[in-house]
């Protein structure tokens, strides 16, 4: 199945406690994380949010995903609506990040399965899914071994494959190579690529400007909240760099000569 997602006038705000109005150094007592974000996202697509730490990347990724409602606006996959279908939309949908915590007692086939189970994938359909994810990132000599005792780098590779069990039509990536070493990172990159070739609608989100020019086919800039540039990357560049382009926006959104 093919989808569309589409982001329509998504805000979100945070209260600031004293503690935290310190440490970010601001009298304001409520934090405006996404103002008015729209954008769409197709199948057989790249889609990536582009901006500093804070812009409200990960914030718009986690209501995308249904882990956190939105003041204002929602979200379309494609008739499905994240506000009053996210049950339906989550069945449809993987969440990848390398931060996951798993469970470590257990091993990765024992997790395979119960996550399998719980998005209700048949047993030939799961036993395939495994064989092709545990292969395609060198899993499954550690298949049957505590998560525990398994090094960070496989410890990352299961909690990225984890989300994929289902087979969803939409991926959504929160900083796909934060923190993956350069081998993992590649086989990572390549694979949503391969994802992007099955016709998935992907959407991810990174600060890495070559990671960006590499994967992506469409690029929404986010800062302090709001989409500063949509568009494909000669759209957004015109005849400069990504990087220098993002800094001209920056600018520009904060009112000084670059």
């Amino acid at each position: 199945m093919t989808s569309t997602l589409r982001v329509e006038n998504l805000h979100k705000s945070f209260k600031l406690s004293a503690k935290r109005r310190k440490l970010e150094h601001t009298t304001d007592t409520v934090k405006h994380a996404v103002r008015g974000l729209s954008f769409t996202a197709g199948a057989g697509e790249i889609f990536g949010l582009l901006g500093p730490n804070g812009a409200g990347k990960t914030t718009t990724l986690r209501i995308l995903a249904t882990l956190m409602g939105a003041d204002q606006g929602d979200v379309f996959l494609d008739d499905l609506s994240v506000a009053r279908d996210a049950a339906a939309v989550r069945r449809r949908l993987g969440f990848l990040t390398s931060e996951l915590k798993l469970e470590e007692f257990f091993s990765p086939d024992y997790l395979f399965t119960f996550f399998s189970d719980l998005h209700g994938v048949a047993p030939a359909d799961r036993e395939q899914r495994r064989t092709a994810l545990f292969g395609r990132f060198g899993i499954d000599q550690f298949a049957g071994e505590k998560v525990a005792n398994l090094s960070t780098g496989m410890k990352q590779k299961i909690s990225l494959v984890i989300p994929l069990v289902h087979d969803p039509d939409v991926v959504i990536f929160d900083e796909p190579t934060n923190g993956l070493d350069v081998l993992t990172a590649k086989t990572v990159t390549d694979f949503l690529q391969e994802l992007r070739g099955q016709g998935k609608t992907i959407i991810i989100s990174t600060h890495i400007f070559s990671l960006a020019e590499k994967l992506c086919d469409r690029v929404g800039v986010i800062l302090d909240g709001e989409m500063a540039a949509c568009g494909t990357l000669p759209e957004i560049t015109g005849e400069l760099s990504l990087e220098d382009a993002f800094f001209q926006l920056y600018a520009r959104k904060a009112g000084v000569a670059v």
